[in-house]
């Protein structure tokens, strides 16, 4: 699964980086240097995360449960990011329900994971790097 998403979404970043060319300066959302490296940080942030996230042992079941709905966050979250890219490649303005649907995902990882009484360094790592996605998806929030 986490191969799955880390593929996703190094496709994503390559659209990213890939907007500047895709359609007319008027029509477009390109943003500025900041917001495009905020959308890169994203998407990287959330591969990493789904990278970590495969890491994590246990086999309690609380540690299964979270990690299970951990990765559905991360899940939705690159679907959300997703529809998003397939809006700005086609000139339009990112759907709202996206950015929701991005965000909702990344705060279900994070809550799943910060339940877990675990001693795992996994935990501790995949926390701290979804942390940095979430404040990426603010900076793309507050940038672009």
């Amino acid at each position: 699964m986490a191969r799955i998403i880390s593929a996703a979404l190094s496709i994503l970043l390559a659209v990213f980086i890939l907007l500047v060319d895709a359609a007319p300066l008027k029509s477009r959302q390109i943003g500025d240097v900041q917001c495009n490296v905020a959308r890169l940080q994203i998407v990287s942030d959330l591969a990493q995360t789904g990278n970590l996230l495969s890491k994590v042992t246990g086999t309690d079941a609380a540690t299964t449960s979270a990690v299970a709905t951990a990765q559905s966050g991360l899940t939705s979250a690159g679907d959300g990011i997703k529809t998003i890219a397939a809006a700005l490649l086609q000139g339009q303005t990112a759907p709202a329900d996206a950015r929701n649907q991005t965000g909702a995902g990344l705060e279900t990882a994070l809550t799943a994971l910060s339940g877990l009484n675990s001693t795992d360094p996994a935990v501790a790592s995949t926390i701290s790097k979804l942390n940095e996605a979430i404040s990426a998806g603010q900076s793309v929030v507050s940038d672009c």
